[in-house]
């Protein structure tokens, strides 16, 4: 009988310490399953803001292009001629309108991966002449745009 007692002792105590383990395995299931759940609703919040900003995104890019739509032709041509001083080219800028503009030079080389902007004073009817000796000296494939507020952009790219 003692045999028995101990016998039906070591079985309470195995059962005591699996019903330890399963309890503790359920706490720690019960967790991960919170954290599940606050996971999937900080990812459907998450989603609902990213779906706000697309929204929101796309309307102000309609009103970008309709202002941009809405704005009339920069009033400047643009040509290219030789740098008689130096070498490549230098771009000329015809303001065709009666009167002075401010613009800006947005000059990019992707050969040489360097960028600059320039402000420039165009006045009425006239040409001026940009280069090497006012800071850049222009290349064959080089991307430039000009900005004033009032005008729509003029995007060009060298010859």
């Amino acid at each position: 009988t003692c045999g028995l007692l101990l016998y039906v002792f070591m079985l309470n105590v195995d059962l005591d310490e699996i019903k330890r383990r399963l309890s503790k395995e359920v706490e720690i299931r019960q967790q991960a399953e919170r954290y599940l759940v606050e996971a999937r609703n900080q990812l459907t919040d998450s989603q609902r803001e990213i779906e706000q900003l697309k929204a929101q995104l796309s309307y102000k890019e309609t009103d970008y292009q309709a202002a941009i739509s809405a704005k009339p032709a920069l009033p400047v041509v643009v040509s290219f001629r030789a740098s008689i001083l130096g070498k490549g080219l230098v771009a000329v800028f015809e303001n065709t309108s009666d009167r002075y503009l401010t613009v800006v030079l947005s000059v990019r080389s992707p050969t040489l991966s360097t960028s600059r902007r320039f402000k420039i004073e165009l006045n009425p009817k006239s040409s001026t002449d940009f280069g090497h000796l006012e800071g850049w000296q222009f290349a064959s494939g080089d991307e430039l745009g000009l900005f004033n507020d009032e005008f729509g952009a003029l995007r060009l790219t060298a010859p």
